[in-house]
C-alpha cells in the first residue's frame, strides 16, 4: 500500500513541475509585454463631454505621460491633475483604452448663478462653487448678490453655503419664472429674495419645500397677475400685494 502511494506522488509532481516550467514563462512574456514591450504604449488621449472646455485644454491639464507603458499610467493622478487646472470640471474619470489610449470624461459644472465683482462675471454652480470668471454674464443665468444682514449669518454659513441656497432657489423656480429672474438676493440662510423683471420681487425665505413654494408662487402669479410682490415663505400660506 505505501508503495502504491509514492507512486501515485510521484507523477503529481512532475505535472506541477511541468506545469510550472510552462507558466513561469508565459508569466515573463506577459509582464514583459505590459511593462518592457512597445506594443503597450500611451500614444494618444481622447476626451469626452466637454461643452465650454476645449479637448486640448482638457488633455494639456491631464499631462498623460505619453510613450510610457500604458498599464503605468496613474489614472488618479491624471484626474487630481485635470480637476486642480480646470475648476469648472466637477467630475473626470480616466480610463485606459487598449492598446495604446487614455479617454477622459468630463462633466463640466454648470452655471447656475452669476456674481458681478469689478466689471467682471463669475459664475456659481449648484454647489455654490466659483468655477469661472467671464467678461459677460451667462445668458440666461441670474445674477447673484450676497449681502449678509447680520454677522451671524456669515457666522454660522459660509459663503459658499449661502452661495449654494442661492443656487437651490434658482433651481426650483417655476419654468415660467426663471426665464423674467433678474437676480437672486441672499441675506441670510432663511432671508432669499428673488427679484423679476418690471420691479416684482418674490420673498422666498429659505431654500427648503423649493417644489411646494414654486406651486404657491405659480398660483399667485394667476391669482394676482397685476401684483408686484409675491410671499411664498410659508407655502400653504402665500401672499401677493401691490400693482
Amino acid at each position: 500500500m505505501r508503495r502504491a502511494g509514492l507512486g501515485a506522488r510521484v507523477p503529481r509532481r512532475r505535472t506541477l513541475v511541468l506545469a510550472l516550467a510552462l507558466v513561469l514563462p508565459l508569466g515573463g512574456f506577459g509582464t514583459w509585454v505590459l511593462w518592457g514591450s512597445p506594443w503597450l504604449r500611451a500614444e494618444n488621449v481622447s476626451v469626452d463631454g466637454t461643452r465650454a472646455l476645449t479637448r486640448s485644454e482638457v488633455t494639456r491639464a491631464a499631462a498623460v505621460p505619453l510613450g510610457e507603458p500604458l498599464i503605468s499610467v496613474d489614472k488618479g493622478a491624471v484626474q487630481r491633475r485635470v480637476r486642480a487646472a480646470l475648476p469648472r470640471v466637477r467630475e473626470v474619470v480616466a480610463e485606459r483604452d487598449w492598446p495604446h489610449g487614455i479617454t477622459l470624461t468630463v462633466t463640466e459644472r454648470r452655471p447656475e448663478l452669476a456674481m458681478e465683482k469689478a466689471g467682471k462675471y463669475v459664475e456659481v454652480d449648484a454647489e455654490g462653487v466659483r468655477f469661472a470668471t467671464d467678461d459677460k454674464p451667462p445668458k440666461g443665468v441670474p445674477l447673484l448678490a450676497v449681502e449678509p444682514k447680520k454677522e451671524a449669518a456669515e457666522r454660522y454659513f459660509s459663503a459658499r453655503r449661502l452661495r449654494k441656497e442661492a443656487a437651490r432657489v434658482a433651481t426650483s423656480l417655476p419654468d415660467a419664472v426663471q426665464d423674467a429672474t433678474r437676480l437672486v438676493r441672499v441675506r441670510s440662510y432663511d432671508d432669499i429674495t428673488v427679484e423679476l423683471a418690471e420691479d416684482r420681487t418674490v420673498r422666498w425665505g429659505s431654500a427648503e419645500r423649493g417644489k411646494a413654494k414654486a406651486a404657491a408662487l405659480t398660483a399667485l402669479l394667476k391669482a394676482a397677475e397685476d401684483a408686484t410682490h409675491f410671499d411664498v415663505t410659508v407655502p400653504s400660506a402665500p401672499a401677493a400685494s401691490g400693482g
